[in-house]
């Protein structure tokens, strides 16, 4: 399964490479990271069919994750990402508004990798059984 994570943050990769070592050796899972809004939507037009599943963060500089969202849904309808937003904050607003974006998930800052994992597995299920 692709994932792309979008983060302005440098060590987001790492991080993500770390805790998602064993899922990555064994082809299980591939990442791609993008480092701003813009960068998403350059990479997802070179590879939209690949990605399955989008981790954005909201609060970027330039594009926001919410802004990113928006055009994800419009321009890459098919076959449609699952998309999660981040969010340092946990505030309802950003919640509000990434649900009626189009966002399938939201998960709060610091991330909680074991949930993540968990939420990985149940959408593996769902793209198997569909």
């Amino acid at each position: 399964m692709q994932i792309l994570v979008v983060d302005d943050e440098p060590d987001i990769q790492p991080l993500f490479e770390q805790r998602f070592r064993k899922e990555i050796r064994s082809g299980e899972l591939t990442f791609a990271f993008a480092h701003s809004g813009e960068q998403a939507l350059s990479y997802l037009e070179k590879h939209a069919s690949e990605v399955v599943l989008i981790l954005s963060d909201i609060n970027m500089p330039g594009m926001s994750g919410l802004e990113l969202l928006k055009r994800i849904r419009i321009s890459f309808a098919s076959p449609p990402p699952v998309i999660m937003m981040i969010t340092a904050y946990g505030d309802e607003q950003s919640y509000r508004q990434s649900i009626s974006y189009g966002a399938n998930d939201f998960l709060a800052k610091p991330l909680n990798f074991n949930d993540l994992k968990e939420k990985l597995k149940q959408l593996e299920v769902q793209k198997n059984a569909g």
